[in-house]
């Protein structure tokens, strides 16, 4: 089923098989490119909206980092009367923070900024890979139905001539019979095609926040069918991806976390400066105090603790999101490369033999050579070749969708928006 959906490029194999007037309904109106999706999908997408406003998030948090404690203003007063001794002090305290913590903390608010860039770049290059995948599936219905269509007018010319050859008594009516049958299943299948279709554009429109199916006509990429590298050099480039850069960017974001722990262990120091005044002695004085906690029973040791075993999740974690990277794509690359040598093969050998043994069935039924069912079988054989063809297609633009979400296979279209706002 999914070889009926996600078919790219039939446009060039029926650009030769589907005469002008047929296709020209489809240049109305303004067509709507890959590129054009995706970049539509990028500025609406609301998921990759969220997370680009993590990164402004994380950018408060930098600021709120870098900030020292305030100084504390107190008052205290012994006494009430001022005739029986009554005693005032002013004092001004300021922590003091030691151990490196408003660095550590800085450092941490860093690395957060860049786990959530991360987050941006690997929400977009999923989106990038799905709305091709998308793309490509209602390129294939749209193909399809043109697709359809051919079959159709196919059927309804040779029932035709079916009828004239039973009026002529050159032929039984059971020809003509077969005839209608398989114009009546051409019928249904371009219903079951452009019900497909509907389903597709819809589905593609809903990346951009659209509820009606997509109407404008779909193009085929401009893409090299031998753009895509070896496996060897592809592995190369996925230590580069958007998921290996943010599963580096969660290790160093909790190593920075370690730092900091490391860094609350130290205790604060809190300086205090003021006057005291008595006023039944009239006396004033200076006030001077120094205070720090003494670390006898927390030091910091469980956030420590906690801490060193995120940073060895963190690094498992990038093993196994490498694992999986490489795995999917070696799968990806060898779906691409299979495909590619069907497709060399298709257009190189089987569809030109079932073209010219259609073509050469169809000659010799109007000279009544051969009987209509010659013509159904040739009818068949090619429209099941254009078919493979049209899934050969598919799975080497899906895999290439799929080699997308972790390497630039060719220049990625689309910038993924950071500021909605500034738009």
């Amino acid at each position: 089923m999914q070889s009926r959906h996600f078919v790219l490029g039939a446009v060039v194999l029926l650009a030769q098989l589907i005469p002008s007037g047929a296709r020209a309904a489809d240049t109305t109106s303004t067509p709507l490119t890959l590129e054009q999706a995706i970049v539509m999908a990028l500025f609406a997408s609301p998921e990759l909206r969220s997370v680009a406003q993590d990164v402004a998030i994380a950018a408060g948090a930098r600021v709120q980092a870098g900030l020292r404690p305030n100084p504390e203003l107190s008052l205290l007063r012994e006494g009430t009367s001022s005739n029986s001794g009554r005693t005032d002090t002013y004092q001004l305290s300021q922590p003091i923070e030691l151990g490196g913590k408003r660095d550590a903390r800085i450092r941490l608010a860093d690395r957060d900024q860049a786990l959530a860039r991360g987050d941006v770049a690997v929400t977009a290059a999923e989106l990038r890979a799905n709305v091709t995948a998308a793309y490509l599936e209602a390129l294939t219905a749209q193909e399809h139905v043109a697709l359809a269509r051919e079959s159709l007018s196919l059927a309804g010319k040779a029932t035709n001539a079916a009828g004239r050859r039973v009026a002529a008594g050159k032929i039984s009516p059971l020809e003509q019979t077969r005839s209608s049958v398989a114009e009546a299943g051409a019928r249904l299948e371009l219903s079951q095609a452009l019900a497909d279709a509907a389903l597709a554009r819809r589905r593609l429109a809903a990346y951009w926040g659209g509820t009606q199916p997509e109407n404008r006509p779909l193009l085929v990429p401009d893409i090299d069918l031998a753009a895509i590298p070896s496996l060897t050099e592809l592995q190369t480039r996925l230590a580069s991806s958007p998921q290996m850069r943010r599963a580096r960017a969660q290790i160093e974001r909790e190593e920075a976390q370690v730092n900091l722990a490391k860094a609350d262990r130290v205790p604060d120091l809190t300086v205090t400066l003021g006057r005291k005044k008595d006023s039944l002695a009239n006396v004033t004085q200076t006030v001077v105090g120094v205070a720090v906690p003494l670390p006898l029973f927390n030091r910091n040791q469980g956030s420590l603790l906690s801490a060193l075993r995120r940073v060895d999740k963190a690094r498992t974690d990038a093993e196994r999101e490498y694992l999986k990277a490489a795995q999917a794509l070696a799968d990806a690359h060898q779906r691409a490369m299979v495909a590619q040598e069907q497709i060399d093969s298709m257009r190189k050998e089987i569809l030109p033999a079932a073209q010219s043994a259609f073509n050469a069935a169809v000659t010799g039924f109007e000279l009544g050579k051969f009987g209509f069912i010659d013509v159904l079988d040739a009818q068949r054989t090619l429209f099941q070749s254009r078919a493979q063809y049209l899934g050969a297609l598919s799975a080497r633009y899906r895999s290439l969708a799929d080699l997308r979400r972790f390497v630039a296979v060719e220049g990625d279209v689309g910038t993924p928006p950071t500021d909605r706002n500034a738009q």
